[in-house]
This record gives structure tokens, C-alpha cells and sequence, in this order.
């Protein structure tokens, strides 16, 4: 009875599913979707996104340099400080700029004083040119007087009413006022010619636009801005890095004493393989994580712009391919990805963090490219202009305390006088 018993169990066993087998064979087919899903997602978002690790933050690393050499006499600003731009940093020593301020400023006052003189001298001179027309109507009423006694005289010479003593002496006058007419024209011609000269230096232009002075007011210019660059300002915003100068150092003229970098005007350099290239555009947006905050802080920029090389080609030692031991070695092309200013400045970066990038290159109308310079820049300073503006401003200072009267009005009174002349000369 036992056997058939044992038979019937060893059936049941056998046609009965085996319950490990079964949640193997589902573990295995959970796995197997799971994988196809997993890479049918990469396999659809690798065609519409572009991503890579090699990516580094970079700024302006704007060096502070000396336009004049110097003695350092204050060091104002120091690393990871925040400067102002304007600002100054470093001060040098400005007693050898000031004496030639000093002297420059003396040598413009006197060139105006000497302008001044000339200025003058057309009035002075054109009044001699009015004496010396008065000589001549003088000489001319002599003769004309000296001409009538003669021809009297030469009429009652002939029945000896005249002696021929007197007819000599009247001949006598009228030959001397003669050579008076001659000597008072030969006196206005040289007169009109002094005046001539003099008005050469002066015409068409005013005391503050003649020669001489523009030329000694180019020299206090001058002197005015190397005493001024003996402070050498902050031309950005941004924090101090790699401060290099010490207090009492000589520096030369475009010596880096340390740099400025605004934080405020980073991008990302992603470097991308060769075959990622090919469907990336500026203009597309970019997701970035930087390690500093990790994934949960994500940037968003776009790509401004696709470097003009590879990395190797723009390297201190260039690859030479061209030689037998060549190993070929997938290049990468820098990516400018500019970031979103406001993200920029509630989460700010250092130049030089690595970040994580990723295109969205499902737009494809952009151009790979670029065809024009970008149409706004914010790279640049308005520092410098306030100094140049300050010394034409000690310009006009130095010439208005020598001038007298306004060159306006002295230019309008030359004017005249020389109208006057010529109306008196013609």
C-alpha cells in the first residue's frame, strides 16, 4: 500500500511549480526591463543632450599694474578683500611727479603770458602803422607847400624881385620834404610789415588754442597724470587675488604687483570630445552642477560660443602628430557657456571649480559659429576717463588764472583792430 502512496506525492512534486525557480525568473524579468527601459532613456536622451565633467569655471583676472615706476608707500587692499572700482589699492611715491607738475604748470603760464604779448603787440603795432600814414599826409602837405613857394619864386625870379639865394633855399625846401615823404612811406611799409609778422602768430586762433600753449598745456597733461597714476586704482569690482607687491618695493612700469577678479563676470569652459561637437549650437541651454554645492544646486547658462582650436593646439609644447611613435588621442574643444547673473550672485563660484555640463542640443537652428562679436560687452572701466578729465580741467585752470580777460573777447578786439588796419592801409 505503500507504494502506490509514493507515487501519487512524487506526481503532485513534479507537476507543481517550483516557488524559487518562479521569483527568480521574475527578479530576472524586472532586471530585463528595467535595463531596456534604462537604456532606451540613455539611448533617447543621448540624442538630445550633450554632457561632460570636464568642465572649469573662468573669470577676468584683471592685473593691477603701474603706468609710472615708483616706490611703494602704501599697500591699500589685500588678498580675499573687496574692492570698489576706483578704489585704491596701491599708492607710490608722488614727490617726483609733483615737481614736474609744478614746473609744467609754470612753463604753461608763462607761454600764455608770452601769447598775451603777442596779442598785444598787434594793437601797439597797428598804431604805429596809423602814425606812420600821418607822417606821410605830413610830408605830402610840405611839399605841396614847399612846391607852391618855389613856383612863386620862380615867377618873380625873372625881373629880380627873387634872389637867386632864396630861389635856391625854396628849391632846398622842397627836396626835403621830399625825401620826408620818402622816409614816412619807407616808415609804413615797415610798420605793415612788423604787423604782418606779428599778426602771422596770432591770426585764426585764440590764446587758448595757439601753438605755444597747447604744446605747454600737453606737457602739464602730462605731468598731471603721472602724479595721479602714482595711485594706482581698482578698475572693476572684485576681490583681491595674488597680491605680490611688499611696502617699500621699486616697481617699474607693467610690473603685476596682484589682480582683481569680479566674480560677477564668470563663465564655464566645458571641454567636449570631437564627436560631441556635432549637434551642439550656440544659444542652447545648458544645465550645470558645480562640486561646491553638489547636484542640488543647478546653474542654468547657454552656450555662448565654441572655441576656435583644440586644447593641444593652443598648448605651450603642441602635440607633432607628424612623428613615427603618433598615437591618436580624442581632442577636446572648449565650450563658453555664460551663466544666469542673478544665480551667479546667490550662488557665487571661484574661478577655476569643476562643474558638470549638459547641452540640450534638441535645437538645431542655431549656428556653430559665431559670425559677429557679441553686441554688448561689460569688460571695461570708466576709471581712467575721470583722471584724463581732471587734468584738462587743471588746464583750464592754469590758463584762466594767467589770461587776464576771456580770450573770447581779447580774439573779437584783435579782430577789430586788424579790420581797422587794413581800412586805414587801403
Amino acid at each position: 500500500m505503500n507504494a502506490p502512496t509514493n507515487s501519487a506525492s512524487t506526481v503532485t512534486a513534479s507537476g507543481a511549480p517550483n516557488p524559487k525557480r518562479k521569483k527568480a525568473l521574475t527578479v530576472l524579468s524586472i532586471v530585463v526591463l528595467l535595463g531596456l527601459a534604462y537604456g532606451g532613456y540613455n539611448w533617447y536622451g543621448s540624442r538630445h543632450a550633450e554632457e561632460t565633467d570636464n568642465a572649469y569655471v573662468q573669470g577676468n583676472v584683471v592685473q593691477i599694474t603701474p603706468q609710472v615706476g615708483g616706490t611703494v608707500t602704501a599697500i591699500l587692499a589685500d588678498d580675499t578683500d573687496f574692492v570698489k572700482a576706483g578704489q585704491p589699492v596701491v599708492q607710490l611715491d608722488p614727490a617726483d611727479a609733483k615737481v614736474a607738475l609744478d614746473q609744467a604748470e609754470a612753463n604753461l603760464a608763462q607761454a600764455v603770458r608770452q601769447v598775451r604779448t603777442l596779442y598785444a603787440n598787434n594793437g601797439s603795432l597797428s598804431a604805429q602803422v596809423t602814425l606812420r600814414e600821418s607822417d606821410i599826409t605830413k610830408a605830402q602837405t610840405e611839399i605841396a607847400r614847399a612846391t607852391d613857394d618855389l613856383n612863386r619864386r620862380q615867377s618873380l625870379a625873372g625881373n629880380g624881385a627873387v634872389s637867386k639865394e632864396e630861389l635856391n633855399h625854396a628849391k632846398s625846401q622842397l627836396t626835403s620834404a621830399q625825401n620826408a615823404l620818402a622816409a614816412a612811406q619807407a616808415g609804413v611799409a615797415a610798420a605793415r610789415e612788423q604787423l604782418s609778422s606779428n599778426q602771422s602768430l596770432t591770426d585764426g586762433t585764440n590764446v587758448e588754442g595757439h601753438p605755444s600753449v597747447m604744446a605747454a598745456a600737453a606737457k602739464v597733461r602730462e605731468a598731471y597724470l603721472a602724479l595721479h597714476r602714482a595711485a594706482l586704482l581698482a578698475p572693476v569690482d572684485g576681490y583681491v587675488a595674488k597680491r605680490t607687491v611688499q611696502l617699500g618695493q621699486r616697481v617699474a612700469a607693467g610690473a603685476p604687483l596682484m589682480s582683481i577678479i569680479p566674480l560677477n563676470q564668470l563663465w564655464v569652459d566645458a571641454n567636449f570630445k570631437e564627436v560631441q561637437l556635432r549637434n551642439i549650437r550656440i544659444g542652447q541651454p545648458v544645465t550645470l552642477t558645480a562640486d561646491l554645492y553638489g547636484k542640488k544646486m543647478e546653474y542654468k547658462g547657454t552656450v555662448a560660443g565654441l572655441g576656435a582650436g583644440t586644447g593641444a593646439a593652443f598648448a605651450l609644447l603642441p602635440a607633432q602628430n607628424a612623428t613615427g611613435n603618433w598615437i591618436k588621442v580624442v581632442q577636446r574643444v572648449p565650450v563658453r557657456v555664460a551663466l544666469d547673473a542673478e544665480q551667479l550672485a546667490q550662488n557665487p563660484l571661484r574661478v577655476g571649480l569643476s562643474m558638470e555640463a549638459t547641452v540640450d542640443v534638441t535645437d538645431q537652428s542655431g549656428k556653430s559659429l559665431a559670425d559677429a562679436p557679441r553686441s554688448a560687452s561689460s569688460v571695461q572701466t570708466e576709471v581712467y576717463s575721470v583722471v584724463e578729465t581732471s587734468a584738462n580741467n587743471e588746464v583750464k585752470r592754469v590758463i584762466a588764472a594767467n589770461l587776464g580777460r576771456s580770450s573770447k573777447t581779447q580774439t573779437a578786439q584783435h579782430a577789430h583792430a586788424a579790420v581797422a588796419t587794413t581800412a586805414q592801409a587801403h
